[in-house]
């Protein structure tokens, strides 16, 4: 059962039998918003991307995004990028975390989206996140954002250990300015 989750929300990624899940998915849909004109309604083509950064306690460890399709031990991978969003209910791109095999020193990943080509989330509608079950594609969290606003960045979500071996997922959902995950550090900071 899926839980929709509003900013600052947090949900246990602990499957009902007490075990943690394996493979998650973190999933990033969205639509260009239609905008009225002369000519009736038309959309642009607005290119978000996803990005996971991996974090040793407060400090970068590695990124995953569309030009590092995978972590350099392995246990997150980006599925590619997509230039144009507008897959309804769908997810535009995706990233796969192998939680059993984060390496230990690893304690949270936090998933951001960004307007690579600079257009603000007040053109972008029907944005999404979240959290599958990659095993068996059972949708655990989603996060729908909400409101637009002259913002081109997104701190989404993060996923980081629960101290009790398992994993935990925190909605964020805070605005930010810039077109690359290396314009996000600085808002991701208050978020670790």
């Amino acid at each position: 059962m899926s839980v929709n989750l509003a900013k600052g929300q947090q949900v246990s990624l602990r499957k009902g039998s007490g075990t943690s899940l394996a493979v998650v998915r973190m999933g990033l849909g969205w639509e260009a918003a239609p905008k009225r004109g002369l000519f009736g309604s038309r959309t642009r083509k607005i290119d978000l991307d996803a990005s996971a950064l991996l974090y040793a306690g407060k400090t970068p460890s590695d990124v995953v995004f569309f030009q590092h399709l995978e972590s350099t031990d392995g246990s997150v991978r980006h599925t590619g990028d997509n230039l144009e969003g507008g897959s309804g209910d769908a997810d535009d791109e995706a990233i796969l975390v192998d939680l059993m095999h984060v390496p230990p020193h690893i304690t949270q990943v936090v998933f951001t989206v960004s307007s690579y080509t600079g257009q603000t989330f007040a053109e972008v509608s029907r944005a999404h996140c979240r959290l599958m079950d990659e095993t068996t594609g059972e949708e655990l969290a989603r996060y729908e954002l909400a409101g637009g606003g002259p913002h081109t960045g997104q701190i989404m979500a993060k996923v980081f250990r629960d101290g009790e071996g398992g994993w935990t997922m925190q909605a964020i959902g805070a605005p930010a300015k810039g077109r690359t995950f290396q314009d996000l550090l600085p808002a991701i900071e208050p978020f670790l």
